[in-house]
Parts: C-alpha cells; structure tokens; sequence
C-alpha cells in the first residue's frame, strides 16, 4: 500500500517525537528536521512508495546525525516490561474464554495499539485492553476461514511487529500450539526501526521458548517487509512455510505490494488512521483481520 498526503504529517510527527528522545539542542534539531524535510517523498515528489520505507529513511537521517542507532530502547524496554507483568492475567483472560483462539487473535489485534507512530505513550494497561476487547467484534466468517486455513498448517511464518504488542503475538501463538501440532517461526527487525521488536525484544519476553525467533535480514531500519530485501534465510522459510501471520500497519503496507508471494497471508492490525479507515472500509480503531492468498496482489 503507497502513501497518501495523510502520510506525510504522520510521518514527520514521528521523527519528531524520534528527536525528542536523542536530540537535547534546539539548534541541531532544526538542522535535522531540516535534512528530513528534503525527503522527496515527504516533499510530495514520491507517491510509489510505502510509508515504512520514508520512515527507514528519517530513521537513517536521525541515527546517522546523532549516533544513536534506537532512540526507542527504553520505550520498547518498558513496553515489555509492562506486557509481561500483565500477562499472567491476559493468559487467564484467554483460557477462562468460551473460544481461547478467537480470545487470543483478538488480544493479538489490541496489542497493535502500542504503536510509536501514532502515540509518545504507547504502553497500553490491562484496563484499556479490557475496555477495546468488551469493544471488539470479529467477523464470524473470518475467524472460520482463519480456523480452517491454520488446522492443516504445520509450519507458520510470524511476522513480528512492535515491542510490548509481541507479549500478545506471545499469546496468540501458545494458544495456537496448544490446539495445533505445528513449528512456528517469529521473525523481528534485524536493525532498530521505531518501537518494532528486534532479538533483544524477543529474548526480553521469552519468544525463543515457544518459537524459533529469527531476523528478517533487511539491512536497515526498515519497519516492514520487502521480501526481495529480506536475507536467504527468511526467503528460504518463506518459501517453505504453509501460513504467514503479519501484524501491523507497516508489515501491511511492504508486504502487500509482493506481487509474487504465492501464499495465503493472514493479516492482523487495527484501523489507525483516515487511511485505513478509506482503503479497508472500517472505522477508525475497529479491528482488520482479512485473510489473503496473496499471488498478483497490488495495494
């Protein structure tokens, strides 16, 4: 999916909220800033292009002028923090509900709010998930379509997206595993991007003890998925698997312009933004869960 003109303030809200967490002189902020602003993308001269690569870019800029290669590391280490402490309790939320799955992939979904791109404070408490899940309602027809699609799966692709939010794809997967016979493989940002989870992250929540974590291989702080950028590894797995689970807006966007991926893609994220809510048709913070075989596909 390429941008639209609401992209643009989005993404320089982000760098700045970037720079306020690395940059302490006013004046070097405005010679950054003023770096990002002759992006050609966020100039208006770049339409065929995904908003997680313009932010790859600003993230080159903000990490190359100010040496700091993940200005969000404290912010990703509380959002765990505060996921696993709760966790205990999202996991019984789960077991005590009349379908754990469907409980699960809707936790799943809610976890997408923790999201540095729309938020400073993007920790979510369990009271707030308590309020979005009483609020949330899935398509009956999708969740079967999903249902049937996993059962015969035996080996699943995961496409990690933020730090905190990969307690729920935690979930999600345990309860997946405890219904399914089936090998799971996470995948995370080899490079910091945004609040996204790298292997820091993953080790952080105990990812590695109910799946083989791995790195997606782009060398860059890319928040998404470009398959073609993507190390041999991953695109080996890829090739191999029978089910990809993507999560979030920016795994979205880049792996939705795959024109050849030949494989079914479930895909996992809330509504954010006028965007969304134009190019799925929902209003803004309501749950997408749309299922894909995903062959000759355009955003």
């Amino acid at each position: 999916m390429h941008i639209y003109p609401e992209c643009i303030p989005c993404v320089l809200n982000m760098a700045l909220s970037a720079m306020h967490r690395v940059v302490r002189e006013k004046n070097e902020s405005k010679e950054i800033f003023k770096k990002i602003l002759a992006i050609p993308s966020l100039r208006g001269n770049q339409w065929t292009i995904t908003s997680a690569e313009i932010v790859e870019d600003v993230f080159k800029i903000i990490t190359r002028e100010t040496g700091r290669k993940d200005p969000f590391k404290v912010e990703k280490q509380r959002q765990n923090s505060k996921m696993m402490e709760i966790y205990p309790a999202l996991e019984k939320k789960v077991a005590d509900s009349e379908i754990p799955l469907l409980a699960a992939v809707k936790l799943a979904i809610v976890g997408n709010a923790i999201d540095a791109m729309i938020s400073e404070n993007s920790a979510i408490m369990i009271d707030e998930i308590n309020t979005r899940l009483e609020g949330m309602s899935l398509d009956q027809n999708a969740f079967d379509s999903f249902v049937s699609i996993l059962r015969p799966c035996r080996r699943l692709l995961y496409l990690g997206d933020n730090a905190g939010e990969i307690v729920t794809d935690k979930l999600l997967i345990q309860t997946i595993k405890s219904q399914i016979d089936l090998e799971v493989f996470y995948t995370v940002r080899s490079q910091p991007a945004l609040n996204d989870a790298t292997l820091n992250d993953a080790a952080a929540v105990g990812m590695n003890e109910i799946a083989h974590v791995i790195e997606n291989g782009i060398t860059g702080p890319l928040p998404g998925t470009i398959v073609s950028r993507c190390s041999g590894e991953f695109q080996s797995l890829l090739r191999k698997c029978d089910l990809i689970i993507s999560k979030g807006g920016g795994n979205y966007e880049t792996l939705s312009e795959a024109t050849t991926l030949n494989k079914q893609v479930v895909y996992l994220l809330l509504s954010k933004c006028p965007v969304y809510q134009r190019h799925f048709g929902i209003s803004i913070g309501q749950p997408i869960f749309v299922s894909v075989f995903q062959n000759n596909v355009s955003g």
